[in-house]
């Protein structure tokens, strides 16, 4: 089977590869591949069905330098567990060395490799490809994934053998690099869960549990290294702000090579000796992290029996995961809230039956639903007992609750902006009952934190924060928030890093660190909700583009499957993290949602500003 490639250059003749589907071996065009000139267009395979397997061939007898190079690339690509056949392009020495798990980095297109002129001008016993492209994205060795950009340029060294005569690469590249259509072909990004370690959830006594995205390889094992990435621990960036239940050191007991469910769905972890002491609730909070990671990537387990030391240490179902802590992506909320037409906060149900009926909007109870102060725009607390309101011409915040009777009393703050768009973002609630906002005055930019939202607001330190706060969400884990930063006309997403000093619960300083961004192709971000435990849904445009709709990973990848349907003129969008709630924007023809499976569908004419609680 020989295809053409994917990505833009032109195709060229490559080495042969093995694919395997549903049993069968297929042959990869073999073609022969020219001694002399540039290397072009290593580009990547085509994308194959999820259960099509590749495995690249060994190097031929007597292989040219461009053959042994090409067949290299080629290998990296492949779905080899360890690299074996890689490590057959290279010298024995560089095989040993060559670290293929230090990082993968991601190109546009797939390699093109230039030949690097000898000096004598001929082909002596050894030579050079340089191999270019451009950046897309780095896999760090913990399989976090960061947005890249710039030229890719690396230096591929081979050395004619003397004793059997033929080439091998003696100096690799670092670690493995692809095509963007290969890495998506070869990898998964997956939830990886820990507990955050300086928040509590004030609705519910459990543990809040946090994503940590990763991706391993989709077609080796997957299983087994999302087990192992788990157990080695949080990525960089969320470690200061998480913990996990796992004693230090805990591991996989020696000599366990794969994991897989039994008939019954139940997973058997052994793991080393590290666990032998652990208590029985600790253990089960190992189970509940477990679990949350492994349903993340399969529905094939529904229980997970832990064992070290040649003993059962503890079992654990689903239910008792949810028992023991609290996901995002699993609080269903009660209702959709949105500020009607005389600018008061109004609310339906969130489910929505997927008929079209147009559902009828309430009156919230409060002085926030029943009061006469115009809002603009609102937000509600996660348990749904309280609401925050920005006054129309964004100058005020009120707090209120929402029990009938209740009273609104002074502003709990007041913007001195001269303007509409320099005062107050719409606000956000924490899990903690924390509600954050941002008061956009240029003479006085601040992040601000209401501790259960009252009191004198806390200022929140924002270290390298380059901009100013257009919009904000937190995420339901109160770990991670999302900013709209603009900055010389240009809207940018961020991700921050919630850091909380002193009594968990009673933080004396709030801090937002090491931003990262997550749309780099967008120059203008209009709106954006979380839509998952590590998902964002985005409303924005590229340069000279027109507005599209999409779903973003916190880690600024983007996830697998389609986008949302095409909706045109949104100027605010809301999710929930649990993905069954339909989507809802706000756009040219008032309040809409999206339910699963339907079109979008009219919620009110008149309405505006639409949350879920958060």
């Amino acid at each position: 089977m020989d295809a053409d490639r994917e990505g833009g250059g032109r195709r060229t003749p490559g080495r042969a590869a093995v694919y395997v589907a549903c049993g069968v071996v297929l042959l990869a065009g073999c073609a022969s591949m020219p001694d002399s000139g540039d290397l072009r267009g290593v580009d990547s395979t085509p994308r194959q069905d999820t259960q099509v397997r590749v495995f690249a061939m060994p190097p031929q007898e007597d292989a040219e330098p461009t053959d042994i190079v090409q067949g290299f690339l080629e290998a990296l690509t492949s779905d080899d567990p360890n690299y074996e056949t890689a490590r057959q392009y290279l010298t024995p020495s560089a095989a040993k060395q060559w670290q293929p798990g230090l990082s993968t980095t991601v190109l546009d297109d797939g390699p093109g490799a230039d030949v690097v002129p000898p000096v004598d001008r001929e082909q002596g016993e050894d030579t050079s490809f340089t191999l270019v492209g451009t950046k897309v994205a780095v896999v760090d060795a913990q399989q976090s994934y960061t947005p890249a950009s710039g030229e890719y340029r690396e230096t591929v060294h081979l050395v004619h053998d003397k004793k059997t005569k033929q080439w091998r690469i003696d100096s690799p590249p670092r670690g493995v690099v692809m095509g963007k259509s290969d890495f998506q072909r070869n990898y998964v990004s997956v939830n990886k869960y820990y507990f955050a370690s300086n928040t509590r959830s004030a609705t519910a006594p459990q543990t809040v549990a946090v994503a940590d995205p990763v991706y391993v390889r989709e077609r080796v094992d997957p299983m087994t290294q999302l087990v192992r990435s788990l157990l080695s621990g949080p990525t960089s960036w969320l470690d200061p702000v998480v913990r996990t239940s796992f004693p230090t050191g805990t591991a996989l007991r020696s000599g366990v090579s794969s994991l897989a469910p039994d008939d019954r769905s139940t997973l058997t972890v052994p793991l080393n000796a590290k666990a032998r002491n652990v208590g029985l609730d600790q253990c089960k909070a190992m189970a509940a992290q477990l679990l949350f990671t492994l349903q993340n990537l399969t529905p094939a387990v529904d229980d997970v029996e832990l064992q070290a030391g040649g003993k059962q240490l503890c079992t654990a179902a689903e239910s008792e995961a949810n028992g023991d802590a609290t996901r995002g992506s699993v609080e269903r909320p009660e209702f959709l809230y949105f500020v009607n037409g005389e600018h008061r906060l109004v609310r339906v149900s969130a489910e929505s039956d997927g008929s079209g009926t147009k559902a009828q909007p309430v009156s919230v109870p409060g002085a926030l639903g029943d009061g006469e102060k115009d809002l603009r725009s609102v937000a509600v607390s996660r348990d749904e007992h309280t609401a925050a309101g920005v006054s129309v011409d964004g100058k005020e915040l009120y707090v209120g609750s929402l029990v009938s009777g209740g009273s609104l009393g002074e502003p709990m703050l007041v913007s001195g902006g001269k303007t509409d768009a320099d005062r107050l973002t719409t606000p956000s609630w924490d899990t903690e009952g924390d509600l954050w906002v941002a008061d956009r005055n240029p003479a006085d930019p601040r992040l601000l934190m209401f501790k259960e939202g009252a009191g004198k607001p806390l200022v929140v330190e924002t270290p390298g924060l380059d901009g100013r706060i257009k919009d904000l969400r937190v995420a339901a884990d109160g770990v991670r928030i999302a900013l709209v930063v603009e900055k010389g006309g240009k809207q940018s997403l961020f991700i921050g890093r919630i850091e909380r000093e002193g009594r968990t619960g009673d933080p004396q300083s709030v801090s937002v660190r090491e931003l990262r961004s997550t749309t780099p192709d967008l120059e203008e971000v209009a709106t954006m909700s979380w839509a998952g435990d590590s998902r964002l849904v985005v409303v924005g445009r590229e340069r000279g583009g027109v507005q599209q709709t999409r779903y973003v990973q916190v880690d600024g990848s983007t996830p697998e499957g389609p986008p949302p349907a095409a909706l045109t003129g949104v100027k605010e969008i809301a999710a929930s993290e649990d993905d069954e709630m339909p989507l809802v924007a706000y756009s040219e023809d008032g309040i809409v949602r999206l339910p699963a499976g339907a079109q979008w569908q009219k919620v009110d004419a008149d309405g505006t500003a639409p949350v879920y609680p958060g």
